[in-house]
Protein backbone atom coordinates (compact mmCIF):
# COMPACT_ATOMS: atom_id res chain seq x y z
CA UNK A 1 0.00 0.00 0.00
CA UNK A 2 1.36 3.12 -0.68
CA UNK A 3 -0.04 6.46 1.12
CA UNK A 4 0.01 10.45 0.31
CA UNK A 5 0.19 12.54 3.13
CA UNK A 6 -0.98 16.29 2.14
CA UNK A 7 -1.14 19.39 3.38
CA UNK A 8 -3.58 22.02 2.56
CA UNK A 9 -2.51 25.72 2.88
CA UNK A 10 -0.11 26.76 0.51
CA UNK A 11 0.00 23.42 -0.75
CA UNK A 12 -2.81 22.36 -2.20
CA UNK A 13 -4.89 25.51 -1.31
CA UNK A 14 -3.81 29.41 -2.60
CA UNK A 15 -4.35 30.64 1.34
CA UNK A 16 -3.22 33.89 2.80
CA UNK A 17 -2.54 34.18 6.56
CA UNK A 18 0.37 36.22 7.19
CA UNK A 19 -1.73 38.64 8.75
CA UNK A 20 -4.90 38.83 10.98
CA UNK A 21 -7.52 40.20 8.35
CA UNK A 22 -6.17 36.94 5.90
CA UNK A 23 -6.63 34.57 9.12
CA UNK A 24 -10.20 35.80 9.00
CA UNK A 25 -10.99 36.74 5.61
CA UNK A 26 -9.61 32.67 5.13
CA UNK A 27 -11.94 31.27 7.54
CA UNK A 28 -14.88 32.99 6.40
CA UNK A 29 -14.20 32.04 3.05
CA UNK A 30 -16.99 29.30 1.29
CA UNK A 31 -15.66 26.49 -0.38
CA UNK A 32 -16.39 27.67 -3.48
CA UNK A 33 -14.04 30.97 -2.95
CA UNK A 34 -11.44 28.80 -1.68
CA UNK A 35 -8.14 28.43 -4.93
CA UNK A 36 -6.73 25.52 -5.50
CA UNK A 37 -3.07 25.78 -6.61
CA UNK A 38 -2.72 24.96 -10.28
CA UNK A 39 -2.81 21.33 -10.76
CA UNK A 40 -3.31 20.25 -7.45
CA UNK A 41 -6.46 18.64 -7.67
CA UNK A 42 -5.85 17.16 -10.82
CA UNK A 43 -2.76 15.31 -9.39
CA UNK A 44 -4.77 14.08 -6.09
CA UNK A 45 -7.17 12.98 -7.94
CA UNK A 46 -4.68 10.93 -10.29
CA UNK A 47 -2.94 9.81 -7.65
CA UNK A 48 -6.27 8.08 -6.12
CA UNK A 49 -6.90 6.88 -9.76
CA UNK A 50 -3.60 5.02 -9.80
CA UNK A 51 -4.20 3.50 -6.13
CA UNK A 52 -2.63 5.72 -3.58
CA UNK A 53 -4.51 6.82 -0.75
CA UNK A 54 -4.56 10.31 0.76
CA UNK A 55 -4.39 11.56 4.22
CA UNK A 56 -4.85 15.14 5.13
CA UNK A 57 -2.91 16.65 7.80
CA UNK A 58 -3.55 20.31 7.78
CA UNK A 59 -2.29 23.11 10.60
CA UNK A 60 -5.74 24.49 9.23
CA UNK A 61 -7.99 24.87 12.69
CA UNK A 62 -10.43 21.93 13.58
CA UNK A 63 -13.16 24.59 12.73
CA UNK A 64 -12.52 24.76 9.11
CA UNK A 65 -13.31 21.29 8.95
CA UNK A 66 -16.28 21.69 7.15
CA UNK A 67 -15.19 23.84 4.62
CA UNK A 68 -12.02 22.21 4.11
CA UNK A 69 -13.83 18.80 3.55
CA UNK A 70 -16.67 20.55 1.11
CA UNK A 71 -13.78 21.86 -0.76
CA UNK A 72 -12.16 18.93 -1.25
CA UNK A 73 -15.55 17.12 -2.37
CA UNK A 74 -16.03 20.21 -4.77
CA UNK A 75 -12.61 18.92 -6.43
CA UNK A 76 -13.72 15.66 -6.61
CA UNK A 77 -11.00 14.40 -3.84
CA UNK A 78 -11.45 11.31 -1.89
CA UNK A 79 -8.91 10.83 1.39
CA UNK A 80 -8.97 8.36 3.91
CA UNK A 81 -8.28 10.71 7.02
CA UNK A 82 -8.51 14.17 7.25
CA UNK A 83 -6.21 15.47 10.36
CA UNK A 84 -6.65 19.57 11.69
CA UNK A 85 -4.75 21.42 14.20
CA UNK A 86 -6.53 21.58 18.05
CA UNK A 87 -6.47 25.43 18.04
CA UNK A 88 -9.71 26.39 20.08
CA UNK A 89 -8.12 23.47 22.83
CA UNK A 90 -4.81 25.05 22.63
CA UNK A 91 -5.98 28.50 23.76
CA UNK A 92 -8.53 27.25 26.01
CA UNK A 93 -5.78 26.09 27.64
CA UNK A 94 -3.36 28.83 27.16
CA UNK A 95 -1.20 27.16 24.84
CA UNK A 96 -0.30 29.93 22.84
CA UNK A 97 3.15 28.70 21.81
CA UNK A 98 1.39 25.51 20.05
CA UNK A 99 -1.18 27.65 17.77
CA UNK A 100 1.69 28.94 15.54
CA UNK A 101 3.79 26.06 16.09
CA UNK A 102 3.70 22.99 13.42
CA UNK A 103 6.70 21.01 14.53
CA UNK A 104 4.79 19.81 17.93
CA UNK A 105 2.03 19.47 15.64
CA UNK A 106 2.64 17.30 12.69
CA UNK A 107 5.49 15.76 14.20
CA UNK A 108 3.77 13.93 16.88
CA UNK A 109 0.77 13.57 14.28
CA UNK A 110 2.93 12.05 11.47
CA UNK A 111 4.39 9.32 14.21
CA UNK A 112 0.78 8.63 15.33
CA UNK A 113 -0.27 7.59 11.87
CA UNK A 114 2.70 5.33 12.00
CA UNK A 115 2.30 3.92 14.84
CA UNK A 116 -1.15 3.24 14.05
CA UNK A 117 -0.07 0.48 11.00
CA UNK A 118 2.08 -1.19 13.67
CA UNK A 119 -0.96 -1.76 16.13
CA UNK A 120 -2.99 -2.96 13.57
CA UNK A 121 0.00 -6.17 12.89
CA UNK A 122 1.03 -4.54 9.40
CA UNK A 123 4.46 -5.70 8.92
CA UNK A 124 6.92 -2.63 8.93
CA UNK A 125 7.55 -1.38 5.47
CA UNK A 126 4.35 -3.11 3.98
CA UNK A 127 2.71 1.08 3.77
CA UNK A 128 5.65 3.18 2.00
CA UNK A 129 4.79 7.50 1.62
CA UNK A 130 5.21 10.48 -0.16
CA UNK A 131 4.45 13.64 1.42
CA UNK A 132 3.54 16.55 0.72
CA UNK A 133 3.90 20.39 1.93
CA UNK A 134 5.10 23.56 0.96
CA UNK A 135 8.34 26.13 1.77
CA UNK A 136 6.22 28.60 3.78
CA UNK A 137 6.53 26.60 7.37
CA UNK A 138 8.18 24.07 8.77
CA UNK A 139 7.45 21.06 6.50
CA UNK A 140 10.52 19.74 5.09
CA UNK A 141 12.25 19.45 8.68
CA UNK A 142 9.19 18.09 10.01
CA UNK A 143 8.53 15.64 6.58
CA UNK A 144 12.63 14.56 7.31
CA UNK A 145 13.20 14.31 10.68
CA UNK A 146 9.97 12.25 10.60
CA UNK A 147 11.52 9.93 7.32
CA UNK A 148 15.04 9.16 9.14
CA UNK A 149 13.19 8.94 12.71
CA UNK A 150 10.91 6.23 10.79
CA UNK A 151 14.10 4.64 8.67
CA UNK A 152 15.73 4.15 11.35
CA UNK A 153 18.86 6.84 11.09
CA UNK A 154 17.89 8.90 13.80
CA UNK A 155 17.87 7.43 17.28
CA UNK A 156 15.39 8.90 20.12
CA UNK A 157 17.94 11.24 21.73
CA UNK A 158 17.60 13.13 18.58
CA UNK A 159 14.08 13.32 18.53
CA UNK A 160 14.34 14.04 22.25
CA UNK A 161 16.38 17.12 21.36
CA UNK A 162 14.87 18.41 18.85
CA UNK A 163 11.86 18.43 20.66
CA UNK A 164 12.70 19.97 23.58
CA UNK A 165 14.72 22.51 21.55
CA UNK A 166 11.32 23.39 19.50
CA UNK A 167 9.67 24.10 22.84
CA UNK A 168 7.10 21.88 22.52
CA UNK A 169 5.27 21.15 25.75
CA UNK A 170 6.32 18.67 27.88
CA UNK A 171 3.38 16.47 28.02
CA UNK A 172 3.22 16.45 23.92
CA UNK A 173 6.89 15.67 24.25
CA UNK A 174 5.94 12.45 26.38
CA UNK A 175 2.89 11.57 24.36
CA UNK A 176 5.39 11.72 20.93
CA UNK A 177 8.21 9.51 22.71
CA UNK A 178 6.09 7.00 24.17
CA UNK A 179 4.51 6.33 20.41
CA UNK A 180 7.75 6.56 18.40
CA UNK A 181 8.91 3.89 20.56
CA UNK A 182 5.88 1.95 19.28
CA UNK A 183 7.30 2.44 15.23
CA UNK A 184 8.38 -0.68 13.88
CA UNK A 185 11.12 1.18 11.77
CA UNK A 186 11.92 0.60 8.18
CA UNK A 187 13.24 2.90 5.15
CA UNK A 188 9.40 4.26 4.29
CA UNK A 189 9.25 7.61 2.96
CA UNK A 190 10.27 7.54 -0.77
CA UNK A 191 9.95 11.54 -1.53
CA UNK A 192 9.12 14.67 -0.13
CA UNK A 193 7.64 17.30 -2.55
CA UNK A 194 8.03 20.98 -0.85
CA UNK A 195 5.80 23.60 -2.70
CA UNK A 196 7.93 26.61 -3.50
CA UNK A 197 4.28 29.11 -2.72
CA UNK A 198 7.75 31.61 -1.35
CA UNK A 199 9.25 31.14 -4.30
CA UNK A 200 12.60 29.91 -1.83
CA UNK A 201 15.61 29.34 -3.92
CA UNK A 202 15.97 25.23 -4.67
CA UNK A 203 18.78 24.92 -3.01
CA UNK A 204 17.91 26.08 -0.10
CA UNK A 205 16.83 22.28 0.85
CA UNK A 206 20.00 21.15 -0.01
CA UNK A 207 20.89 19.73 3.04
CA UNK A 208 18.35 17.65 3.39
CA UNK A 209 19.08 15.22 0.58
CA UNK A 210 17.83 14.06 -2.84
CA UNK A 211 14.27 12.23 -1.20
CA UNK A 212 13.33 16.39 -1.10
CA UNK A 213 11.87 17.63 -4.71
CA UNK A 214 11.14 21.04 -4.37
CA UNK A 215 8.63 22.04 -7.01
CA UNK A 216 7.18 25.06 -8.62
CA UNK A 217 4.18 23.71 -10.15
CA UNK A 218 2.44 20.50 -10.31
CA UNK A 219 3.35 18.88 -13.78
CA UNK A 220 6.84 18.82 -12.06
CA UNK A 221 5.45 16.98 -9.20
CA UNK A 222 3.76 14.92 -11.90
CA UNK A 223 6.93 13.91 -13.79
CA UNK A 224 8.63 12.76 -10.49
CA UNK A 225 5.64 10.55 -9.36
CA UNK A 226 5.62 9.30 -12.58
CA UNK A 227 9.37 7.88 -12.38
CA UNK A 228 8.56 6.71 -8.84
CA UNK A 229 6.03 4.80 -10.81
CA UNK A 230 3.14 6.33 -7.71
CA UNK A 231 1.38 7.92 -11.49
CA UNK A 232 0.68 6.82 -14.98
CA UNK A 233 1.30 8.70 -18.24
CA UNK A 234 -2.22 9.83 -18.36
CA UNK A 235 -2.09 11.37 -15.40
CA UNK A 236 0.55 13.47 -16.29
CA UNK A 237 -0.68 14.37 -19.40
CA UNK A 238 -4.54 15.24 -17.28
CA UNK A 239 -1.81 17.57 -14.94
CA UNK A 240 -0.51 19.69 -18.00
CA UNK A 241 -4.39 19.73 -19.82
CA UNK A 242 -5.43 21.81 -16.55
CA UNK A 243 -2.37 23.83 -16.79
CA UNK A 244 -2.82 24.75 -20.29
CA UNK A 245 -6.51 25.02 -20.22
CA UNK A 246 -7.34 26.82 -16.84
CA UNK A 247 -4.09 28.75 -16.34
CA UNK A 248 -2.53 29.84 -19.64
CA UNK A 249 0.74 27.69 -19.86
CA UNK A 250 1.87 26.77 -23.15
CA UNK A 251 4.03 23.73 -24.62
CA UNK A 252 7.16 25.57 -23.91
CA UNK A 253 6.38 26.52 -20.44
CA UNK A 254 4.86 22.48 -20.14
CA UNK A 255 8.58 20.89 -21.12
CA UNK A 256 10.64 23.72 -19.56
CA UNK A 257 9.06 22.57 -15.96
CA UNK A 258 10.77 18.73 -17.16
CA UNK A 259 13.66 20.81 -18.06
CA UNK A 260 14.56 22.30 -14.35
CA UNK A 261 14.26 19.17 -12.96
CA UNK A 262 16.11 17.25 -15.32
CA UNK A 263 19.05 20.16 -14.11
CA UNK A 264 18.13 19.78 -10.84
CA UNK A 265 18.92 16.15 -10.76
CA UNK A 266 15.43 15.22 -10.20
CA UNK A 267 14.84 12.97 -13.18
CA UNK A 268 16.25 10.40 -14.49
CA UNK A 269 14.95 10.86 -17.76
CA UNK A 270 12.86 7.28 -17.75
CA UNK A 271 9.41 7.93 -18.83
CA UNK A 272 9.24 10.80 -21.15
CA UNK A 273 8.92 8.08 -23.83
CA UNK A 274 5.65 7.24 -22.53
CA UNK A 275 4.37 10.25 -22.55
CA UNK A 276 4.22 10.77 -26.05
CA UNK A 277 3.06 7.23 -26.09
CA UNK A 278 0.19 8.24 -24.11
CA UNK A 279 -0.39 11.12 -26.21
CA UNK A 280 -0.87 8.79 -29.18
CA UNK A 281 -3.34 6.79 -27.45
CA UNK A 282 -5.34 9.73 -26.97
CA UNK A 283 -5.39 10.90 -30.34
CA UNK A 284 -6.50 7.68 -31.62
CA UNK A 285 -9.56 7.97 -28.93
CA UNK A 286 -10.72 10.84 -30.94
CA UNK A 287 -10.40 15.02 -29.53
CA UNK A 288 -7.59 15.91 -27.91
CA UNK A 289 -8.27 19.29 -25.45
CA UNK A 290 -4.96 21.50 -25.50
CA UNK A 291 -3.77 19.24 -28.55
CA UNK A 292 -1.18 22.04 -29.54
CA UNK A 293 0.44 22.50 -26.46
CA UNK A 294 0.65 18.56 -25.54
CA UNK A 295 2.64 18.09 -28.65
CA UNK A 296 4.61 20.65 -28.50
CA UNK A 297 5.71 19.42 -24.95
CA UNK A 298 6.08 15.55 -25.65
CA UNK A 299 7.98 17.12 -28.79
CA UNK A 300 10.71 18.49 -26.63
CA UNK A 301 10.91 16.28 -23.79
CA UNK A 302 13.03 13.07 -25.81
CA UNK A 303 16.22 15.36 -26.15
CA UNK A 304 15.58 16.58 -22.47
CA UNK A 305 15.09 13.01 -21.38
CA UNK A 306 18.48 12.33 -23.34
CA UNK A 307 19.98 14.92 -21.15
CA UNK A 308 18.63 13.96 -18.19
CA UNK A 309 20.09 10.39 -18.69
CA UNK A 310 23.46 11.73 -19.14
CA UNK A 311 23.45 14.01 -16.24
CA UNK A 312 22.18 11.42 -13.54
CA UNK A 313 23.67 10.87 -10.77
CA UNK A 314 22.53 8.49 -7.89
CA UNK A 315 23.07 10.82 -4.63
CA UNK A 316 23.43 9.26 -1.08
CA UNK A 317 20.38 10.37 1.35
CA UNK A 318 22.62 11.94 4.25
CA UNK A 319 21.79 12.67 7.64
CA UNK A 320 20.85 15.98 7.95
CA UNK A 321 21.87 17.82 11.72
CA UNK A 322 18.46 18.06 13.04
CA UNK A 323 19.15 19.28 16.40
CA UNK A 324 21.71 22.50 14.16
CA UNK A 325 18.70 22.97 12.14
CA UNK A 326 16.24 22.84 14.66
CA UNK A 327 16.56 26.92 15.28
CA UNK A 328 16.19 27.50 11.54
CA UNK A 329 14.15 25.79 10.27
CA UNK A 330 10.82 27.70 9.95
CA UNK A 331 10.81 29.54 7.07
CA UNK A 332 7.85 32.24 8.95
CA UNK A 333 10.65 32.54 11.87
CA UNK A 334 13.42 33.37 9.42
CA UNK A 335 11.54 35.94 8.04
CA UNK A 336 9.63 37.78 11.39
Amino acid sequence: MHVARWDLDKTYLRTDFDTLRDLVRTALERPDQKRTNPGASTLLREMVRAGVRVHILSGSPEQMRRRLEDKLRLDGVTWQSFTLKPNLKNLLRLRFRAMRDQLGYKLPALLSARAQLAEGGEPAGATTETLFGDDAEADVYVYSLYADFVAGRVGEDVLLGVLEHGRVYEDVVAAAMATARAIEHADVVERIFIHLEQQTPPHDFDAYGPRVVPFYNYLQAAFVLQEDGRLGSDGVLRVAVELVTEHGFDGDALARSYLDLARRGHLRGACAGAIGEALEGWRRGGQVPAETELSAMTGRLPAMAESARAGWKVRAQELPDYVALAGSHNARRRRG
